[in-house]
């Protein structure tokens, strides 16, 4: 599970020690995760009493460990790709040795499901402990065998799929159309982001980026379709699914100029910028979901968790 920024401010530099780890957890991505996770609770809560926000807290602490965790465990399995592509990284530069690496990368897997099996039990449900688990295994399957195959950004797409799903693990009905569409739609952007992303070290291919390209945005334009599925539960979208329409449509257009960009020159530099744009254009995307429930408060809140992605990403490299 990587990508985000596009320069290296601290890559190959011995610099302090946490700042090594901080790269090698690819940091700023994090609020990525944290963004679906919150978008998934909000999305089907309409009210939250005070269990609910001790319970988002506990998803939230679950979904950045697993992401955490997948992020270390890419670079232990990438060790020797990245040792031709990114001799920078913490591992191949040896700022971070391969023992901690692992311990860390495990451990933080291992947190993850813990925590999510803890907000089963607050809950009172079985779904956050098996979503949770489903997730930890998908990360595990995509870092250690999928990721260098055609099923790579499959792979990374049911682990956002995932993401989304342990968000929504505490709604306390059984999970409806709009909720798999939405969870749907967000792994499949993402299958679209990662596949963009296959070659970012070196210059890609236009007919791939092409390819891509379209799967991102047929994952955006499956929210378009969020009206007709919500069966009246949902009044914003009930009474104004033009305006909804409108703006998926309007953000769609906006993340495929970036991917058009690229696609014109496809050198690393210009494939990178666009990967760090679309990873922050889902955090727009999750709070565009939450506008329909909870409005502008909702989707400022998610928002917000564009300022340490952003912030953050001018000084931690993490793609």
């Amino acid at each position: 599970m990587k990508k985000l920024s596009t320069h290296q401010p601290s890559a190959g530099r011995r610099g302090p020690v946490w700042l090594a780890y901080w790269e090698l957890l690819r940091i700023p991505n994090v609020f990525t995760a944290i963004a679906d996770v919150v978008m998934g609770f909000l999305f089907t809560h309409a009210i939250l009493l005070p269990a609910d926000r001790s319970n988002l807290l506990v998803l939230v602490a679950a979904s950045a460990a697993l992401y955490l965790g997948g992020m270390v465990l890419n670079d232990v399995f990438d060790r020797e790709i990245d040792r031709n592509e990114r001799p920078g990284r913490p591992l191949p530069s040896g700022r971070v040795g391969l023992g901690a690496a692992q311990r860390l990368g495990w451990s933080l897997l291992v947190v993850g499901a813990v925590l999510a099996w803890l907000a089963a039990a607050l809950g009172g449900q079985w779904r956050p402990g098996a979503v949770g688990l489903a997730l930890a295994a998908s990360v595990v399957l995509y870092d250690g065998v999928l990721k260098q195959t055609w099923l790579g950004p499959v792979g990374m797409g049911a682990c956002r799929f995932l993401n989304v799903l342990l968000g929504m693990s505490l709604s306390g009905a059984p999970w409806q159309d709009q909720h798999w569409l939405v969870a749907g739609a967000l792994g499949t952007y993402i299958s679209g982001v990662t596949w963009f992303a296959r070659k970012e070290a070196a210059r890609s291919n236009r007919a791939h980026l092409v390819m891509a390209t379209v799967v991102l945005l047929g994952g955006v334009a499956l929210l378009a379709w969020l009206p007709t599925v919500t069966e009246n539960v949902i009044p914003l979208l009930r009474r104004q699914p033009q305006r909804w329409t409108l703006l998926v449509g309007t953000l769609g257009a906006l993340i495929g100029f970036r991917c058009l960009r690229a696609i014109a020159d496809p050198s690393p530099r210009k494939v990178q910028i666009a990967v760090r744009q679309c990873l922050l254009s889902l955090v727009i995307l999750d709070a565009a979901v939450c506008f329909v429930v909870w409005g502008a408060a909702g989707a400022v809140g998610v928002l917000l968790l564009l300022i340490p992605a952003m912030g953050l990403g001018r000084w931690v490299y993490s793609t």
